[in-house]
């Protein structure tokens, strides 16, 4: 089963690559048509449209089902090494590295299916495709847990809210960055930025209640393991800042009617810390060092 998941891990690493390629063919694709479709006098102008002829949408198709592939092999990938370990993937940076992709992957896809957004792909799967580079570096070997873990219901439903929350706010991300690189007075072939915006704001309207989640089961888990609810942990700290800027991203699109580039940059920043939140152990240790590098 070990070798099982290791290969279905390396089909879906080249799944997502091929996915990223054909989505950049489909982009450049459409802006194309557009342009072709355009009048000599349009041209000059900086708004650039986007075309999904048969070619186009012939190119799109195949990048959809190229990250769907993708999604369906770090499934396997997952599955195959639960059954050799015996546990979730929860155990080492390894395996939340590829859950996290994993993660982004599924967000994608049913994204991309619920708005027809394709072009999310541009920034979505380069970070699933940097996380599962990024496993290719850490030991993936398959060690026995250490006692803090060895509550593997618990741990694994944890782990798999995260991931939730986590691919989530990554196409959260990916809308933020799309609206905010939108030249004035022209869109690039980009969805519009109404659309960008309710993509933001429905990833975190998914996102906000798993990671309010996450946070109380680590709670619980912590009690168990630690003998206490809360220890101000930097990845416990890192969890609840992330919380705090998605709640004030959530209260101000809602309260306040923000829209725009304000709430953009808010998801930017949310972003930056749940990557923070991701990373920190290795960098400050802690009570979660347990779990890879740090």
């Amino acid at each position: 089963m070990y070798k099982l998941s290791e290969y279905a891990f390396v089909a879906g690493g080249l799944s997502a690559i091929l996915a990223l390629i054909t989505s950049v063919a489909y982009a450049a694709s459409g802006l194309r048509a557009a342009r072709l479709q355009t009048s000599p006098a349009a041209l000059t102008s900086r708004t650039i449209g986007f075309s999904a002829g048969p070619r186009t949408a012939s190119i799109g198709l195949y990048a959809t089902l190229l990250a769907w592939l993708a999604a369906a092999a770090l499934t396997a990938s997952l599955v195959f090494r639960t059954f050799a370990t015996g546990h979730g993937p929860f155990a080492n940076m390894y395996e939340f590295s590829v859950a996290f992709a994993w993660g982004i992957l599924v967000a994608y896809v049913w994204f991309e299916r619920r708005y027809h957004q394709r072009l999310l792909a541009l920034v979505a799967l380069p970070v699933a495709i940097a996380l599962m580079a990024y496993a290719t570096t850490i030991p993936s070997t398959i060690e026995p847990l250490v006692p803090a873990l060895q509550n593997n219901l618990l741990l694994t439903v944890h782990v798999a809210v995260a991931i939730v929350a986590y691919g989530s706010f990554t196409v959260a991300f990916a809308a933020a960055i799309l609206y905010l690189v939108q030249p004035e007075g022209g869109r690039w072939g980009l969805p519009k930025p109404g659309v960008l915006d309710e993509i933001g704001y429905r990833s975190i309207v998914v996102g906000f209640p798993f990671l309010t989640l996450t946070i109380v089961l680590g709670a619980v888990w912590a009690d168990i393991a630690w003998g206490r609810y809360w220890s101000w942990d930097p990845k416990e700290t890192a969890s609840f800042v992330t919380w705090l800027i998605y709640g004030a991203y959530l209260h101000a699109r809602v309260v306040r009617g923000w829209r725009g580039t304000w709430a953009a940059a808010l998801l930017l920043l949310g972003f930056a810390a749940t990557l923070f939140t991701y990373f920190g152990n290795l960098f400050f240790g802690g009570l979660h060092s347990y779990a890879g590098l740090g």
